[in-house]
């Protein structure tokens, strides 16, 4: 039953990423700075569940909950890699919206290819980088041979919890990082919305205002659906230390959240419909 259940889960979510891929990539009009940041977010999308899910099938499967010490830092690196991508790229989606609201005229000359490209990759060092000093940390841990984490994944801030002692330097890592990658992107994130909502405002005619809330509201409904339940599982295993209480949460930011994405973006945004719907003809031609 479980195993059905996120089987089914994973292969929805992987097929509907792909879809959004083909559809911006097989159409010339969806070629624009958003939809290139949105064609990699599901690219990312498929990566992060990726990392957790097809373990936990073989955990059902084989009901054997074990993994090897440096199959565990590879999980935390490339979890990581890909969830701090995912922050990333939904605050520069965020950027985007607002360069192309408050200041349609010059967006073509701001957000122009290279730029994007640029932003792209340094995103993906920065994550990278993230990602490995995370390992630096877990690799200090070496008092133990045998450890049980209650959850379905080696999650980074469980897993760095093990040490029996906290360093200064550890812990002010820990904050660059947070502040880095969850205080930035979060403050960068509402400052666009902010000038997006005092620009629509001033718009006086209701149709003019529609096309851009639509594309605004389905990046904000991913942006508050992944924020919100990543600080679920952050305050739950802080709060709880029971195993039901942060593997709840913990389903919902790793498996949730990319499963949804393609269903919000797709179901709420007219271009993309229109180019599934051109995909599907030249399929069945």
């Amino acid at each position: 039953m479980l195993f059905g259940l996120f089987l089914s889960m994973y292969l929805i979510t992987v097929l509907g990423n792909l879809l959004i891929i083909l559809a911006v990539t097989s159409d010339p009009h969806l070629h624009t700075p958003m939809y290139l940041f949105l064609s990699i977010l599901s690219c990312v999308g498929i990566g992060f569940i990726s990392t957790t899910v097809p373990k936990m099938l073989v955990y059902i499967q084989s009901h054997s909950r074990t993994i090897s010490y440096v199959g565990c830092l590879t999980q935390i690196s490339v979890f990581l890699i890909f969830g701090s991508m995912e922050v990333l790229l939904l605050t520069l989606m965020a950027y985007d919206r607002f360069v192309a609201i408050c200041h349609p005229l010059n967006y073509l000359l701001i957000m122009n290819p290279r730029l994007c490209v640029s932003l792209v990759l340094i995103s993906f060092v920065a994550s990278i980088l993230e990602s490995q000093l995370h390992v630096l940390m877990a690799l200090q841990i070496t008092t133990f041979t045998e450890v049980e984490i209650p959850n379905f994944f080696r999650d980074p801030s469980q897993v760095l919890d093990l040490a029996c002692v906290h360093s200064f330097t550890d812990n002010i890592i820990k904050y660059f990082i947070g502040t880095l990658f969850g205080f930035f992107p979060t403050l960068g994130t509402l400052f666009s919305y902010y000038k997006i909502t005092t620009s629509l405002l001033r718009i006086p005619t209701s149709g003019e205002k529609y096309k851009p809330f639509s594309t605004c509201g389905s990046h904000l409904s991913v942006v508050c659906l992944f924020f919100g339940t990543g600080i679920g599982v952050y305050i739950g295993s802080a709060v709880s230390h029971s195993p039901r209480n942060i593997a709840v949460p913990s389903a919902m930011y790793t498996v949730v959240t990319s499963l949804l994405n393609p269903f919000i973006y797709s179901l709420r945004n007219r271009d993309i419909k229109r180019a599934l719907r051109r995909l599907f003809k030249a399929a069945s031609w």
